[in-house]
């Protein structure tokens, strides 16, 4: 699931400065379990930009926002709304902005959330990384489990020597140490041999091994 959160309400109107009339594209998928893109996000959002002295001209949710040629025929659907529109705001992921934009060439395009990170959902309106889409994939080799995300310094050939007795990460005491479940896990199969390989080193970015979304209350503009 792609993660996201709201943008500032002062960036998002610092967008529109010069739109008066604005049209709101959202997303069935993950945005509205993000409570970012739904329904009841853009209706918020809506309510928002009336209040700061825009006009709506409409907004469809779609399903998901992502998918080109279902947000094609979604919009055509809604023709002279978006036709009204001197702009158009998009609550969902990166993705979702990218195919409004690519099927609305002749508008103004804009973001309306941050594209955090891909991760699960661990419970309502928490969201954890477990995925950084880095094009190499090692979760056969890890028993399902990513170091990239998992460690908080991204190893790939085992844990540091800062893991505490109680399999907690030296970086983040909170959390497990992600090595230390790769092992657990290989160990309780038989599979340790997988480890053998030593892979060379990579280079990766200075995000912690897993980065974490709480969201209070149930969302719309930041």
């Amino acid at each position: 699931m792609t993660i996201s959160k709201p943008k500032p309400l002062e960036e998002i109107l610092g967008y529109l400065s010069r739109a008066q009339r604005v049209f709101l594209i959202g997303c069935s998928d993950c945005a509205t379990v993000c409570q970012v893109g739904g329904k009841d996000q853009l209706e918020e959002m809506a309510k928002t930009l009336q209040e700061n002295g825009k006009q709506v001209t409409g907004y469809v949710v779609g399903e998901p926002g992502c998918h080109l040629l279902e947000l094609k025929r979604l919009l055509r659907q809604h023709r002279a709304e978006v036709a009204a529109a001197e702009a158009v705001l998009v609550l969902s992921c990166g993705t979702g902005v990218q195919a409004a934009a690519a099927v609305l060439e002749d508008k103004e395009v804009y973001p309306g959330t941050d594209t955090i990170f891909l991760g699960s959902v661990q419970r309502f309106g928490s969201f954890a990384e477990y995925c950084r889409a880095c094009g190499s994939c090692l979760l056969a080799r890890t028993g399902g489990i990513c170091p990239v995300t998992r460690c908080a310094k991204s190893l790939l050939n085992g844990p540091c020597g800062g893991t505490s007795a109680e399999g907690k990460c030296e970086v983040d005491p909170e959390q497990d140490c992600g090595w230390k479940l790769i092992y657990d896990r290989l160990a309780a199969r038989g599979q340790l041999d997988r480890l053998a390989e030593v892979l060379p080193a990579r280079e990766h970015d200075k995000h912690p091994g897993k980065r974490v979304l709480e969201r209070e209350g149930k969302g719309g503009a930041g």
